[in-house]
């Protein structure tokens, strides 16, 4: 199959998040996509197959199927749209998270994304210590917002994978840790131990949550996000209430092929 590796959410390679995008010619088992993964031991690789007029998504981590991912889709779509369907300008894929469309504007590429809007939830006495910071509030959608004092404590933060995958373990898939920001609206980092990702560099899907959460506590829809990832990477963000729009742009790194035999 054709195999792509895209650096999404940056316009520089080696920069943003890199995601696998593997080109299915037909079905394969799930166990092999999963050791298909975890061989390639990305953050994420993709999982395209066209049915008919229709693409069907799947995204895996080294260790485990999720179901929403954002930099992957948008390397999926950044692959459509250049090298399996060039000039295409809108894109829709169905997920297990329900129909996702990719919109194309230049070098940009805007996903539309399902809102998840966190809940307080109670504050782990132990998360201080797992992150080597203060925690201010916590909330919960599939993972668990921490929100912290500033830009520069999240940039600089000192983090206890095995603490925090204890901690996580059986409450979110991951912990994203975010604050208000200085040089942008506001910024995060996302760790995901229990599913084999200790940082994760740029995540599209922790801004389903991040973006209706900061966007009523800054009273704005339209935001600029950075991620505080040694990689990092940026992100343009909309509130529409039920759903949220995602844009950032991507480039390719390695094209190539997978042989199974």
């Amino acid at each position: 199959m054709k195999y792509y590796i895209v650096d999404a959410f940056t316009d520089e390679l080696f920069r943003g998040n890199p995601a696998g995008v593997c080109l299915l010619e037909k079905e394969l088992p799930d166990q092999i996509m999963q050791k298909i993964a975890y061989e390639n031991n990305l953050a994420e690789t993709a999982f395209l197959l066209k049915k008919e007029n229709t693409y069907y998504l799947r995204w895996f981590t080294p260790e485990v199927e999720i179901d929403l991912c954002g930099h992957a889709t948008l390397a999926t779509a950044f692959v459509v749209m250049n090298y399996v369907e060039p000039g295409l300008m809108n894109l829709d894929f169905e997920t297990q998270s329900g129909k996702l469309s990719v919109e194309r504007a230049n070098d940009w590429y805007t996903m539309n994304f399902p809102a998840r809007m966190p809940v307080e939830t109670k504050i782990n006495p132990l998360l201080e210590e797992a992150l080597g910071c203060r925690v201010l509030e916590t909330y919960l959608s599939r993972d668990l917002l921490v929100l912290a004092e500033s830009e520069k404590v999240v940039e600089n933060l000192e983090v206890n994978s095995n603490k925090l995958a204890d901690i996580s373990k059986d409450i979110a898939f991951a912990v994203i840790v975010t604050a208000k920001g200085t040089s942008c609206d506001f910024v995060s980092r996302f760790f995901a131990p229990n599913a084999g990702v200790s940082e994760d560099p740029v995540t599209g899907s922790a801004h389903s949550t991040l973006i209706p959460f900061w966007s009523r506590r800054l009273g704005k829809t339209n935001m600029t996000a950075k991620q505080l990832s040694p990689r990092g990477g940026i992100l343009i963000c909309e509130d529409l209430g039920e759903r949220v729009n995602i844009s950032g742009k991507a480039i390719c790194y390695l094209e190539g092929d997978i042989v199974l035999y």
